[in-house]
C-alpha cells in the first residue's frame, strides 16, 4: 500500500569501481534531494544508510539544520521533506526500524544498472505495490552498486532505467525521481 513505502540510500555496503566493498561519501545534493523526492511522491521515511560515524553525525547534523536549527524557520518546505528522513548504520537496522513501524518485515526492492534473470518491471511492481498492504523498502546503491549479498536478500530486482545510449550512468538523485515517478507517479 503507498503509505508503507520506505527508500533507502546505501552507502555501505557497496562496491567501488575496483570491485572492493566500501562505504562511500555522503553527499549533500543527496541529502536534500531525494528527501524532497520522497517528501513529492509521498513515500514513508527516507533512510540514509551509512556505516561510518563521522558521516552518520555529520549527516543528521545537516537534517538537524533543516528541521531545528535556523534552516526550520528560513525554508519551511524543506524542514517539511527533512521529517521523513532518517539515519540508520545498516540494511538490517533499516529493516528492523520498518518491521517495528509496520508491524510486519517490508518486502525488499533493489535497484541496479544490470539487468537480472528475475528483474520486474515498473508496471508490474507498480500494480502490486498498490494492491497489498506490504511495507516495501527500495533500496538504492551509491559508488558502483549494491553487493551482490543486497541484490540476493531481495524480493524483487527492480529493470534498470535505459536511455537511448549505450551510456548508463545516472546520478542516484537522478534514478529515485525516475524510479519514484514511474512506481508512485500519477497514472
Amino acid at each position: 500500500m503507498r503509505k508503507s513505502i520506505y527508500l533507502g540510500l546505501v552507502h555501505s555496503p557497496v562496491y567501488n569501481k575496483r570491485g572492493d566493498v566500501v562505504c562511500t561519501s555522503v553527499t549533500n545534493f543527496d541529502i536534500h534531494d531525494i528527501s524532497r523526492t520522497c517528501r513529492t511522491y509521498d513515500v514513508n521515511q527516507y533512510h540514509i544508510i551509512v556505516s561510518v560515524d563521522a558521516q552518520k553525525q555529520l549527516t543528521e547534523r545537516i537534517i538537524g539544520y533543516w528541521q531545528d536549527g535556523f534552516g526550520a524557520g528560513y525554508n519551511r518546505d524543506r524542514e517539511e521533506a527533512f521529517g521523513r528522513t532518517r539515519v540508520y548504520e545498516s540494511i538490517e537496522r533499516s529493516i528492523a526500524e520498518i518491521e517495528a513501524r509496520e508491524g510486519k518485515k517490508p518486502l525488499i526492492i533493489t535497484t541496479s544498472a544490470k539487468t537480472f534473470s528475475n528483474s520486474i518491471s515498473y508496471k508490474n511492481l507498480s500494480e502490486k505495490m498498490m494492491e497489498d498492504e506490504n511495507p516495501y523498502l527500495i533500496l538504492f546503491g551509491t559508488g558502483w552498486g549494491l553487493i551482490d549479498e543486497v541484490m540476493d536478500m531481495s524480493d524483487y530486482i527492480l529493470e534498470p532505467i535505459r536511455g537511448n545510449s549505450d551510456y548508463n550512468h545516472l546520478s542516484v538523485r537522478s534514478a529515485v525521481s525516475i524510479i519514484l515517478d514511474r512506481l508512485l507517479g500519477e497514472k
